[in-house]
């Protein structure tokens, strides 16, 4: 065996990985959840893109149905990043997990407003310019935090196993 890959055993033995504390037989859940609200987020900024191609407001209550959903599943996959969060001090320790937590609050919460300002006003009434505006906000703010996500799995190694 090669020098440098007998000193890199030897280290992820001495110290393991951030684990995540939020698991189901040894498989983190927050990576599992974070794709539907992502897919629905995005999905609503499509949407609207859509009806202002096409003015079919049809599109408009797609997007009100995406937004909910995504804010639902948001929920839940707030629920397991929190957990993980949490219940390691490393986790905790990274900048980036700040960040990452930060950025996807702001974003669920102007997805909750998003969603507010639609439902009140209906489908029928269409979709504002601030409604678009909004949608492509979120789906800034998820590049920004789904990179944020992949440095902490793939630089700092949160919920990965270690071997």
């Amino acid at each position: 065996m090669d020098v440098r890959t007998d000193r890199r055993s030897l280290e992820r033995a001495v110290v393991s990985n951030p684990r995540s504390t939020a698991s189901i037989a040894g498989h983190p859940l927050h990576p599992m959840l974070i794709p539907f609200p992502v897919a629905c987020f995005v999905l609503t900024l499509v949407c609207d893109i859509f009806f202002f191609s096409v003015g079919n407001t049809e599109w408009v209550m797609a997007s009100e149905w995406l937004l909910g959903a995504g804010l639902i599943m948001a929920a839940l996959a707030a629920v397991a990043g929190l957990t993980d969060f949490l219940g390691e001090r490393r986790i905790r320790d990274l900048n980036a997990s700040w960040w990452h937590m930060g950025g996807n609050v702001l974003a669920v919460l102007i997805s909750l407003y998003n969603f507010f300002m639609r439902y009140a006003a209906g489908a029928a009434a269409g979709l504002s310019v601030t409604g678009i505006v909004l949608s492509a906000v979120v789906v800034a703010i998820l590049l920004v935090t789904g990179w944020l996500g992949w440095q902490m799995v793939y630089k700092d190694r949160v919920g990965v196993a270690d071997y």
